[in-house]
């Protein structure tokens, strides 16, 4: 108990200040480069240095970020929360400590320069950095890695949006997906402590600030629902672009390093005339809520720009998230939504502000994965109880359809492309993770042509088999012999990729001593795994599955 509460106060504080840290540095290159619109307004008496300004930060930076990641990081690219939710589920370390450093300070980079990605990826990464660390101390707690790992990400969220509760919520929704009580208490003491340092001790003001008075219509309760539909079908199209960019841009640029400056440089071209799209858009975003402050095709054009732009840089390799841009777009699309329906559709409202947020967190939710923590994120923004409302209805409607026609969240897809698929259940993943070679026998018996009836009687007798595994001269799997039955194809062979999960379910209706496993490539003999040791495997990591959902302190 005391090295739990003692581990999330530490990683907590580390992560909050490391958060403060980051998206100040953040906002000072934002400043000094002339990609926060403050800035730009302060300069646009010289509208040559701004002009060279937009071009040129985003094509350098990038270039940089390339550069650093190809030349300083052994991982050679950015790292974010598939990277965490990776290494809490399956208790693996995170990526070697150098590539997260240097991955953080390309995401400062990145944000610093205007690249169109997020800063709260990069920010859940840094805070489990802080709680990876807890490794080295060794203590005799069970799953420690994985809750102060959940410690880091909840204070770094908990700071990102002074929501100790959303902060709370997004930890065990997106990176634990259980709620056991020997994580739940850390994780909140941790994220409490992430709260108190940005909102207390420092102050942070809100993302935005909003006053609603409620809904004034009933209706509109049907609109909230069919935003939620409209928004989840935008959400898809843009996670499978950003699927989708990484390999077109790796086909079209050989050279890994030279891709994000070369998205830095269509970023800057569309901000000579769009200049909305530069960096994170916290001031966009806040404008979205704002009646009047955008027109009908201004919201078209910036939507489709984000959206493409933000899939571009984040296929192109800049460091950087995509949880911010989804908060922009769908804040826009929002505001797009509004103005039709009051203005071309002549129904009245109560207003673009509640549109706008519950968008913004529908976008969010279908994107991470994380219905709850969004609408715990509207909840403690606005401390509005109408709002909320309206925001969880956009947002269970657009996870209805997101969660159907693309899958948990763009999170889970990236690491099912890795080959760990959680759309079946974590014990799923856990045992598609885990390779039939890794449960050879050794006391499997073979034989080749040379083996005489009477040897292989005798090895099978001494070994306690009833079946031996005939090879040719290669070391190939022939056929499997057996002294009454003689010898008889093999029934059933597994890769040497094979993975537990799908070895069960092949199983069915085998019957026999063992599996023999070859390799794919040329069907050279590797050795056999027995029934029972697969299943005493399966029961293992089960028991350790629920062992882990169910602890208590």
């Amino acid at each position: 108990m005391m090295i739990l509460t003692g581990t999330a106060l530490g990683v907590g504080a580390a992560a909050s200040f490391a958060a403060i840290a980051f998206v100040e540095l953040v906002s000072a290159l934002n400043s000094a480069l002339l990609v926060a619109p403050r800035a730009r307004v302060q300069w646009e008496g010289t509208p040559w240095l701004v002009t060279l300004a937009t071009l040129l930060v985003p094509t350098l930076g990038g270039l940089c970020v390339g550069l650093l990641h190809r030349h300083l990081s052994p991982e050679r690219r950015p790292l974010g929360p598939p990277d965490v939710i990776r290494a809490v589920q399956f208790r693996r370390p995170l990526p070697d400590t150098r590539s997260g450093l240097v991955s953080s300070l390309t995401a400062i980079l990145s944000l610093g320069t205007g690249a169109s990605v997020g800063q709260y990826g990069p920010m859940v990464y840094l805070g489990a950095l802080f709680g990876g660390a807890v490794r080295r101390l060794r203590a005799d707690v069970p799953n420690l890695d994985g809750i102060a790992m959940s410690c880091g990400v909840a204070a770094a969220i908990a700071t990102a949006f002074n929501a100790p509760i959303a902060g709370l919520v997004f930890a065990h929704e997106v990176v634990l997906r259980h709620y056991a009580t020997q994580a739940f208490a850390p994780v909140t003491v941790a994220s409490v402590t992430g709260y108190v340092i940005a909102n207390v001790i420092f102050e942070r003001p809100a993302l935005f600030l909003v006053d609603f008075a409620g809904v004034a219509h009933g209706y509109e309760f049907a609109l909230f629902a069919l935003l939620g539909l409209l928004v989840a079908l935008t959400a898809i199209g843009f996670m499978r672009l950003v699927l989708a960019c990484g390999p077109w841009i790796a086909g079209l640029i050989a050279h890994p390093a030279l891709r994000p400056g070369v998205a830095g440089l269509a970023v800057g071209l569309t901000a000579l005339a769009l200049p909305d799209v530069l960096g994170i858009g916290t001031e966009t975003l806040r404008f979205a809520t704002i009646e009047g402050a955008f027109g009908q095709g201004e919201l078209v054009v910036l939507i489709l720009a984000k959206i493409v732009l933000t899939a571009l840089c984040v296929g192109a390799g800049f460091s950087g998230g995509v949880f911010s841009p989804a908060l922009l777009i769908g804040s826009l699309i929002g505001a797009l939504f509004w103005m039709l329906a009051s203005g071309a559709g002549g129904i009245p409202t109560s207003g673009v502000a509640v549109y706008a947020i519950g968008a913004m967190m529908a976008f969010a939710s279908a994107v991470i994965g994380a219905p709850l923590t969004c609408i715990l994120i509207v909840f403690e923004l606005t401390r509005n109880y109408d709002i909320t409302i309206a925001a969880m209805v956009a947002v269970v409607f657009s996870n209805l359809v997101s969660h159907r026609l693309f899958g948990r969240s763009l999170f889970d897809i990236q690491l099912a492309r890795r080959g760990m698929d959680f759309s079946l259940g974590r014990d799923r993943a856990h045992l598609a993770a885990l390779p039939v070679r890794d449960l050879l026998s050794e006391d499997a018996v073979t034989m080749t042509p040379e083996d005489t009836p009477e040897t292989i009687a005798r090895r099978l007798s001494e070994r306690g088999w009833r079946q031996a595994f005939v090879l040719d001269a290669e070391g190939k799997l022939v056929g499997v012999y057996s002294p009454s039955d003689g010898q008889q194809p093999a029934t059933l062979t597994f890769e040497d990729d094979t993975s537990l999960a799908d070895a069960m379910e092949r199983m069915r209706g085998f019957v026999g001593d063992a599996v023999p496993v070859v390799a794919r490539a040329d069907g050279r003999y590797l050795g056999a795994v027995s029934e029972a040791d697969m299943v005493t495997a399966w029961l293992d990591h089960v028991a350790r599955i629920r062992e882990e959902e169910n602890a208590a302190l």
